[in-house]
């Protein structure tokens, strides 16, 4: 007799959909957190259903609904198959049997034998469980037996994130894991492990003498100790971390990392975090009684510490949606210790300490920090630190006028630095002295607006006026001039540099540029049958006054100076605001592009610069001697280059040099070779320095960097880095790993070693075996490019 009891079979299709999902969350613990009653799924409002079978029977006397031949059951967004389904309303249970497979909503797939379960969940049994998620996970059991108070119980369940051998379906994947039970209770919201086994390449590496408890999909964190860690250095030895992670509160959690070292005994650290509503904030200490001082080089800041310890502060909070307030903040026993110890995140050199306030609207930005910089290195004495600048602040400030200004763009800029010093950051390199920075504090306020405007005349020239204008304030508060070591010469030239030889102790100015500028281009576009090419001339000229004061001010943001192919059109070559360019100036070169169909790019820039009057700013020499050699203190500047080639087949060539303007003799080269191809990637970068003895270089550098993989097959893969100083013909760093990868598993090991290195480490030994959707066990950081 045919079923037209709607609610029976509702009933029905609940019970069995839904006891057959208990059983895959019962040993799946990595589904999303539950709502509600985790053992049941939740019934969407006007759910329909679709039974379909080759035979549908109600026999009303027995109280039984029987469902043969082909079973096809649609309800809530689950799907089922199996070849005989039976509701016994009398007993109160759902048998289904043959070929059982369930896909749920989200996509997991489980499969059974046979399936009796009560129709209110409370207890029943699934013969030969299987389970495929949709990140590739699986799960297996004999059988699982659902038990009263909700729990459930899996016999000889098997668990791994390896995909089957598509040539060998029956052999055993490269790791999984086993246990004789798996029970999940419902009400405790935890699923324990029984006698558990870890089998790698089919062969047990031991079993657990004790069961595991872990939390359930319910549980999105809990407290516990996590998979260890281990690392190798040369001045450390052995080290190994049994991190242990605590929860407080929903907001609230925090690890506790000991860490025992072969050489230096036990480093404790831990980290407690906090979050809020608008941010979060993060706490981190560490500290160790090193039983080995002697290990590290004789008087060191490394070897002279017994007790050495770190405390830092970081946080980020939003005040509102464009207002941003943070810090990050270290203070530390002496001034190597996080470096040493490689605590990540603070083992940099130097480590920048920040407090900032940022602000960024739809014209405009604002942007104020508050730096102290920790110098990591193995100096007692902590001389470079105490020559480093205390900032307090720093502020840039950013404007561009909403809508145009006489048919042009308008943007203003500012900026506001305040710092002071402990120790003049004074060297000499042959005859050069060079002033990094002086001692005392010093203030400078600048305000710069600039206008500018493209017209485009019928033949297509492109002409853009430029007017700007600027103005500083500057004060030195140092009440001597600098010397070292008897350079008496240095100090006296420092006078005649300063304030034009009234050097008082202590000092302020004001100076100003305005800037009247026009930029001419004429961009030609030239197409064959299978390439378009653009050649675009363009000339610059730029009429200001001479620089203020050149050279008599002290130089903090404006030390490092490149004139390459990239600076060639700037208005203002100097890399900052304590010096400005002065003086009448013509800027002229050619650009061009080209591109092929068959997938060619060519890039490539040529100019000169030229001084017209006034004073070059670049030959007026300064407590750096900024601009000295640079190419650009000769009237005609050296001849600036570039050129690039992108070839489709993974290739990108590209080079930049400067030449003599003379005798086109090569001054500076860069060159980059970079690669993507099926097997093989990575970099070559060769860099040619001619020495600049006034600026600094006594000598000629010359590097050859190179970075580079290779992956052997789909798993195996090996990396290499090296970086050679040509000229000393010595590996001033080099690095070698080995890698291999697949859908479960990730296995690295990496060796680094900085032959010339002054670090308290030489060599370091890494390597990382991480199991996905277990964890990982890391022997130091698998990065060949760590600092």
């Amino acid at each position: 007799m045919a079923v037209n009891d709607r609610g029976t079979i509702r009933r029905l299709l609940a019970a069995l959909l839904t006891s057959t999902a208990v059983a895959m969350t019962a040993v799946y613990p990595s589904t999303v957190m539950a709502q509600g009653s985790p053992l049941a799924p939740e019934v969407a409002d006007g759910a329909k259903m679709l039974l379909r079978a080759n035979e549908l029977t109600y026999n009303q006397d027995a109280e039984r609904v029987t469902a043969v031949g082909g079973v096809q059951i649609n309800y809530n967004s689950y799907r089922m198959v199996a070849q005989r389904v039976e509701y016994d309303q009398k007993s109160g249970r759902v048998m289904a049997t043959g070929n059982i497979e369930l896909i749920e909503p989200g996509g997991n797939r489980i499969y059974a034998d046979s399936l009796d379960v009560t129709d209110n969940f409370g207890e029943g049994f699934v013969n030969s469980l299987r389970v495929e998620t949709t990140d590739n996970t699986r799960l297996a059991a004999e059988s699982a037996e659902r038990l009263p108070e909700e729990k459930m119980v899996l016999n000889n369940g098997v668990y791994t994130a390896c995909l089957p051998c598509a040539a060998r379906p029956d052999r055993a994947p490269l790791w999984q894991v086993k246990a004789q039970k798996v029970i999940r209770d419902g009400k405790a919201h935890t699923i324990r492990l029984e006698r558990a086994q870890f089998e790698l390449f089919g062969f047990s590496l031991g079993r657990l003498p004790f069961p595991i408890t872990v939390p359930d999909e319910t549980v999105e964190r809990k407290s516990g100790i996590l998979f260890p860690r281990m690392s190798v250095t040369q001045k450390l030895g052995f080290g190994l971390t049994v991190p242990y992670y605590h929860v407080f509160s929903p907001s609230m959690d925090a690890t506790i990392s000991p860490t025992y070292y072969t050489k230096q005994g036990l480093l404790l650290a831990g980290e407690l975090r906090n979050r809020f509503e608008t941010g979060e904030h993060t706490l981190r200490v560490a500290g160790i009684d090193q039983k080995s001082p002697g290990t590290f080089d004789k008087g060191s800041s490394d070897e002279r510490a017994d007790q050495r310890g770190m405390i830092a502060s970081k946080g980020r909070f939003e005040i509102n949606p464009r207002w941003t307030f943070g810090w990050n903040v270290m203070l530390q026993s002496d001034n190597n210790f996080s470096k040493t110890y490689r605590l990540a995140g603070y083992n940099t050199t130097p480590f920048t300490n920040d407090i900032y306030l940022n602000g960024l609207g739809t014209r405009n930005s604002f942007e104020l920090h508050n730096y102290y910089f920790d110098v990591q290195d193995t100096d007692y004495a902590r001389t470079a630190e105490k020559q480093q600048a205390v900032v307090y602040p720093s502020l840039d400030y950013t404007y561009y006028a909403p809508e145009p200004i006489y048919g042009g763009q308008l943007s203003i800029t500012s900026n506001f630095t305040n710092l002071s010093r402990k120790q003049d950051d004074f060297y000499t390199e042959g005859s050069s002295a060079r002033f990094r920075g002086l001692e005392g504090s010093y203030t400078r306020f600048t305000t710069e607006a600039e206008w500018k405007r493209t017209f485009t005349t019928d033949e297509g020239l492109l002409l853009t006026p430029i007017l700007a204008a600027r103005g500083d304030g500057i004060r030195h508060t140092g009440d001597s001039a600098p010397s070292f070591l008897g350079y008496d010469a240095n100090a006296a030239a420092y006078r005649n540099y300063t304030y034009g030889g009234d050097f008082e102790g202590a000092g302020g100015a004001s100076r100003y540029m305005l800037t009247a500028g026009l930029e001419a281009r004429y961009p030609i576009l030239m197409t064959t049958a299978t390439s378009s090419h653009v050649l675009e001339p363009v000339a610059q000229i730029f009429a200001r006054p001479d620089e203020q004061m050149a050279g008599g001010l002290p130089n903090e943001d404006a030390q490092s100076f490149v004139f390459d192919a990239t600076s060639l059109f700037e208005r203002d070559k100097f890399s900052g605001y304590d010096r400005v360019e002065g003086g009448t100036r013509a800027n002229v070169g050619i650009r061009y592009t080209g591109t092929f169909d068959n997938g060619i790019g060519l890039r490539g820039l040529f100019g000169q610069s030229y001084h017209l009057a006034g004073t070059n700013s670049f030959d007026t020499p300064d407590l750096l001697n900024v601009g000295a050699q640079s190419g650009l203190e000769s009237d005609a500047s050296d001849y600036v280059a570039l050129a690039a080639v992108d070839l489709p087949q993974g290739y990108s060539v590209q080079g930049q040099g400067r030449f003599d303007e003379k005798s086109f003799e090569l001054e500076r080269a860069d060159v980059a070779l970079t690669y993507a191809l099926p097997r093989v990637s990575g970099a070559v970068v060769y860099t040619n320095i001619q020495a600049q003895p006034d600026y600094g270089f006594q000598k000629e550098a010359e590097y050859l960097k190179t970075a580079s993989s290779l992956r052997i097959n789909e798993q195996w893969s090996l990396s290499g880095s090296t970086t050679w100083d040509i000229n000393k013909n010595e590996v001033i760093r080099r690095g070698l790993g080995v890698t291999y990868a697949d859908e479960c598993t990730v296995f690295t090991v990496a060796y680094t070693d900085q032959p010339d290195s002054a670090d308290a480490d030489d060599w370091t030994v890494t390597a990382r075996l991480s199991f996905r959707t277990l964890g990982e066990i890391a022997v130091g950081s698998t990065d060949l490019d760590e600092e």
